[in-house]
Formats: structure tokens, sequence, C-alpha cells
């Protein structure tokens, strides 16, 4: 039986292709504005808005940053694979991008009062990956 086999029969994990120029940046201190600019593709960038934007209490900014991060990591996804369900790993690191932008998301729905979209995007981040949920509350 081959090491990395499904077990339980759903799909296989869906890993991101690694895109270092974002997490380099940010990582070295540019702005995530000047990333997202810079790689408007990025779902880490505008993660990254939407929390800056949450903690200083923008919270309609932080929906609107990670929705566009959202949706720039589902384009991603789909193009790697993913048919709309299954696993995301958090241990995957060019991944994380997306699970922190719909984290995000979940947050600045319930913030603002979309309970619908709060209780799906809090299932789709646990869904996708245990780990992240746990690790970004």
């Amino acid at each position: 039986m081959p090491i990395h086999e499904n077990l339980l029969g759903g799909p296989p994990p869906t890993h991101l292709p690694d895109e270092p120029g974002p997490r380099e940046l940010l990582a070295g201190g540019t702005s995530p504005t000047d990333v997202a600019a810079q790689y408007p593709t990025s779902s880490l960038a505008w993660a990254r808005l939407a929390d800056e934007a949450f903690e200083r209490g923008g919270v309609v900014e932080s929906y609107a940053y990670a929705r566009t991060g959202y949706h720039r990591g589902l384009d991603a996804l789909r193009r790697s694979g993913w048919k709309g369900h299954g696993p995301v790993p958090w241990e995957h690191e060019p991944n994380r991008g997306f699970l922190r932008a719909l984290h995000a998301l979940a947050r600045a729905a319930q913030a603002i009062g979309e309970k619908e979209e709060y209780e799906r995007c809090t299932q789709f981040l646990k869904d996708s990956s245990p780990t992240a949920a746990e690790v970004l509350g």
C-alpha cells in the first residue's frame, strides 16, 4: 500500500504552489498594502491586510480584504485541482494564506452580523484544516 494513500476515500489534500515572493516581503517588513499591489493574487497579503484592519477596528474594511483573499485562494485551489471540497492542510505553508483569509472572513462576517456566512466559513475552515481552525482560533 502506498504511504500516502487516502484510506478514508475522500479527495486527496490540495497543496497550493509555493509563492515565496509575497511571504518573504511580508516577513521582511514590507507593508501588506505594497505586497498586495505587487502580488494581487496573494491570499496571504490580503489576509494580512484583513488582520491589520480588524485590529484597528476597521471591520468592514477587514471583511472586504478577507473576501478578496478568500476568492483569490479559491481560484488558486481550483487551478491546483481542488474540486470544491477536501483537505487543504495548514501544514503545507503555501496553503496558509487561503486559510488565514478564510478565518479572517469568518471573523469579520461575525462582527458585522452575517451569521450564516460566519457559520459557513467557520465550518469550511474546520473541514479544510482542523489544524488551521485550532491554530487560528
